[in-house]
């Protein structure tokens, strides 16, 4: 376990300050186990109300009543070991959580809370996980009107220290969760301005009073600027503590950084990946105990496997894709043709692919948010059934013994076959498919040659429409391939001496650059270029 420690103390800082927020990240972020741990941290100075919504029934949240009913019955399993609760708030919340206490009304849950607060020694934090479960009802988007009208009347009425609401919809973005003809629950009073009824009707979830951007000075909610991504430091700590256990000898500081080179810090992909390597890979082939598998061979071996399995993290990540086309389209556009996209907060593929967790933003511009998704979203693309069909991906099935010798790749061979396909099955298309197509090809020809046994995945420092290099790991061996788009002598010159730089960073001598060239009088083909003490591989097509 990353020590959560830190984290924890800047949310109570919040806490502290009476700030409510909503913790929306990307599935299996790690918002559970945060909030958990929390409710851990505070209970000396606050009494805690955790709740999941998952654990209330569709039937939950049918009506108004049927809601108050269900929100009781989970607070009163939740207060059981509580003694701070004062008995008569704790009456009444029993009394509402009762099958036979029918048509109740919003207003008399709120007024148990106000009791509650007025009555407990210590402030009540209310932490909700899960709202997704209900973003799609009326009676919750009541119950956040009611919770915001109580905020703003907390000089009178006795009300939370603080709410803090947990999912991966932000309730300003609320609104992809809700049904076309369902539109109508996008004003609610969450969304009114006071004194301003004329008004309120136009006002969507933008507007919410949880986007504090918005309705000041009337809003409530605070931004949530922690960071929950692990950083190389936070897995260098887990990692030295289980070496004080195991005495495996592995390199601490190399290990981390792999791991997160791999994920960037993804919460579920680091544990994953470090339990894949603990539990699944350790005492298998050439992986003979925890000394063996803790190793840069042993993390390769663990992200070989994470991106073939199956779990809810990607099946949720494909599925978004498949729900939403402009998603898919921007995607696509990161991953095959270069395109630098400048992050804006107004575009709604942007704003989806950063709280599904497939982007971040980085100096301006949203990137894939790891190697570990880029790679296994390079693999949805590239195994789509019309792909498959494809000439060149059958090509390089059909021809996969030849190119792999003594258990490494034969890159060189690769190359030279992969010009002499390419010429014959698309020598006669036009620039334009050149530019946009010719390294999803060259990707499509390379996928099915390594699979199974090998990764590979874009340098994000060198990504753009001129140029992309493409790392291959293969049984432990790195290959680096610079694909390139030719424009002149000059800038190609400047291109192989880029490339030598690049192997010197990674302490290789032998690099492949893959230039797809328009000049009519290009000499299509494979050659050995010397530069220095290097050797580059230049194809030509």
């Amino acid at each position: 376990m990353v020590d959560l420690k830190p984290r924890l103390a800047e949310i109570k800082i919040m806490v502290d300050h009476g700030e409510y927020f909503t913790i929306h990240k990307a599935r299996q972020y790690g918002k559970t186990t945060t909030l958990r741990a929390l409710a851990d941290y505070l209970k000396n100075d606050y009494v805690v109300i955790s709740l999941d919504f998952q654990k209330m029934s569709f039937s939950d949240f049918e009506n108004e009543s049927a809601f108050v009913n269900g929100l009781a019955r989970e607070i009163s399993r939740r207060i059981r070991r509580i003694a701070e609760v004062p008995d008569e708030p704790k009456a009444k919340l029993y009394k509402l959580a009762s099958e036979n206490y029918k048509n109740t009304k919003m207003a008399e849950i709120f007024d148990c809370f106000s009791d509650w607060c007025e009555q407990s020694e210590m402030p009540i934090v209310l932490i909700i996980d899960e709202v997704d479960t209900a973003t799609n009802n009326q009676v919750f988007l009541d119950f956040l009107a009611q919770l915001r009208a109580d905020y703003l009347d907390n000089d009178v009425t006795p009300t939370f220290q603080s709410v803090i609401l947990a999912g991966v919809y932000d309730v300003r973005n609320i609104r992809r969760k809700i049904r076309p003809e369902d539109a109508h629950k996008t004003n609610s009073p969450w969304n009114t301005r006071e004194g301003n009824e004329e008004n309120a009707s136009l006002l969507s979830f933008d507007d919410c009073p949880w986007n504090h951007r918005v309705l000041a000075p009337y809003d409530i909610a605070s931004d949530f600027d922690v960071d929950m991504s692990f950083s190389t430091q936070d897995i260098v700590g887990m990692l030295r503590e289980y070496e004080t256990d195991y005495q495996t000898g592995m390199n601490v500081e190399e290990i981390s950084g792999l791991l997160y080179d791999y994920t960037s810090g993804y919460p579920f992909l680091v544990s994953r990946l470090c339990k894949l390597i603990d539990e699944k890979i350790c005492g298998e082939g050439d992986f003979e105990d925890k000394k063996t598998v803790w190793t840069k061979a042993g993390v390769l071996e663990a992200v070989k496997r994470l991106l073939t399995e199956k779990n809810t993290l990607f099946e949720s990540l494909i599925g978004k894709l498949n729900e939403y086309q402009e998603l898919k389209n921007m995607i696509y556009l990161l991953l095959f043709q270069g395109q630098s996209i400048a992050y804006s907060a107004d575009d709604p593929a942007t704003d989806m692919a950063l709280m599904f967790g497939f982007a971040k933003v980085e100096s301006g511009t949203v990137q894939i948010a790891n190697r570990i998704f880029e790679t296994r979203l390079y693999n949805y693309f590239l195994t789509l059934p019309e792909v498959q069909s494809g000439d060149m991906y059958k090509l390089a099935l059909r021809n996969k013994n030849q190119f792999i010798q003594n258990g490494q790749l034969n890159m060189k061979r690769i190359l030279e076959k992969f010009v002499e396909y390419f010429d014959d099955v698309y020598g006669d298309q036009n620039q334009k498919f050149y530019e946009e197509d010719g390294r999803r090809y060259f990707m499509l020809y390379l996928k099915p040659i390594i699979n199974g046994t090998g990764n590979y995945y874009v340098e994000a420092r060198t990504r753009n429409q001129e140029r992309t290099d493409l790392i291959v790991d293969f049984h432990g061996v790195q290959y680096i391939i610079e694909m390139k788009v030719w424009h002149g002598n000059a800038y190609h010159e400047r291109g192989e001496g880029q490339l030598s730089d690049y192997l010197d960073h990674y302490h290789l001598k032998e690099g492949y650059m893959l230039s797809f060239c328009f000049n009519q009088k290009k000499e299509i083909g494979v050659k050995e270029i010397i530069l220095g003490d290097k050797v580059l591989i230049e194809a030509v097509v």
